[in-house]
């Protein structure tokens, strides 16, 4: 007995699934349906064995049908009546359109008859125990089958074997052999990867053409750019404390780097004094003490080079300071003029580049490295 879905708690896309019920009592509800995606050896309700029984019998019965309707369609054809009379089959191709021809059409009109019915009788049942949302989504859910009704279009009855098959197939009953079913589910990838790569490979070309036009290509920067801001100031704020911070800091940390920058500072001031003539000549004016005035004054320089240097380090490279120098520098730098010529090459190229990385990654074929075909 179904389990009727309350209206309540079902919605029409969950309910709107063709595969959920298509027999004539499905087992389950449509809230208690298993996805596609899991297992066949999962943990399922098993369906009574009437049910397994009417589906496997629709599958015989319509495939059947489909392979009568087939043939009779090639023999009643005007490439038959050329190859039988090539291969002086004429009578007996005679005698089967003069006789097997009409009771086959018959037959087949009564077997769409008993679809029709059969049909209308599973969409009373849906309505009577409110297996979808609406009493009128039978129809758009089964339009396969609906179809398939008519005449012209009898093919689609095959849509109905392939539901039946795979839901057999996923409540754990082996329909096909695995090898057959793993060589159509890699033909299948196969061409979904070929038909996705010929439409992915024309975007990319249409993008390149549109790159070409000047004013596309600088409104894609402006607005990469604009919107991309605050990211760009942040990614920008992160080198800068990782990289530039700790070297600025380490010339306080480290005597050896104090040494150096004040040692070149005290001699820069060294230098100075002993090339300020008017200094030397007022000097020399002072008798004995002028010369060794003059050196301690050349000394003394020379000792305050270097503390004005530790000091500036001591200040100017404290933490904070230097933290807030890394944001002004990385705000300043996002708030970058679009109008700038190096700019526009750089992310031309960027954009080539990827591009053209992509494109070569969607041009290799990932089925010819599957085992299926033995390579």
């Amino acid at each position: 007995m179904t389990v009727p879905a309350s209206p309540t708690k079902s919605s029409p896309i969950t309910a709107a699934m063709p595969n959920e019920s298509s027999n004539l009592a499905s087992s389950q509800s449509p809230s208690t349906q298993p996805s596609s995606e899991q297992s066949p050896q999962s943990n399922r309700p098993k369906p009574s064995r009437f049910k397994l029984t009417y589906d496997i019998l629709m599958i015989v019965a319509i495939s059947i049908d489909l392979l009568l309707i087939s043939i009779d369609a090639i023999l009643m054809s005007n490439f038959s009546s050329n190859v039988a009379g090539w291969l002086t089959l004429s009578d007996a191709l005679n005698w089967y359109q003069g006789t097997l021809h009409d009771p086959l059409r018959t037959a087949g009109g009564f077997f769409t008859i008993f679809l029709v019915v059969e049909l209308l009788l599973r969409w009373a049942i849906a309505i009577k125990e409110k297996v979808y949302y609406r009493w009128f989504f039978f129809p758009f859910i089964h339009w396969y089958e609906v179809l398939g009704c008519f005449p012209q279009l009898r093919a689609l009855r095959l849509f109905r074997v392939v539901v039946i098959g795979r839901r057999l197939y996923q409540l754990g009953y082996q329909v096909l052999p695995q090898s057959w079913i793993d060589r159509i589910k890699f033909y299948i990838d196969l061409l979904l990867e070929e038909l996705s790569d010929r439409v992915i490979l024309t975007a990319i070309d249409n993008f390149r053409v549109q790159l070409t036009d000047t004013k596309t290509h600088k409104s894609l920067i402006e607005s990469t750019i604009a919107r991309n801001r605050h990211e760009i100031e942040t990614a920008l704020l992160s080198l800068l404390r990782t990289e530039l911070a700790p070297k600025l800091q380490a010339l306080t940390a480290s005597p050896g780097g104090n040494n150096m920058l004040a040692g070149a500072m005290g001699e820069a001031i060294k230098e100075g004094l002993a090339n300020t003539p008017e200094l030397r000549r007022y000097l020399r004016m002072i008798p004995i003490a002028g010369g060794l005035i003059e050196s301690q004054l050349q000394h003394v320089g020379h000792n305050i080079g270097e503390n004005v240097v530790i000091a500036l380090n001591e200040r100017l490279l404290d933490a904070e300071r230097l933290d807030a120098l890394m944001v002004a520098i990385a705000s300043g730098v996002a708030q970058i003029d679009t109008n700038n010529t190096a700019l526009d090459t750089l992310i031309s190229s960027i954009i080539e580049d990827s591009l053209t990385a992509f494109e070569a990654q969607i041009k290799v074929q990932q089925w010819k490295h599957q085992d299926m075909l033995n390579l």
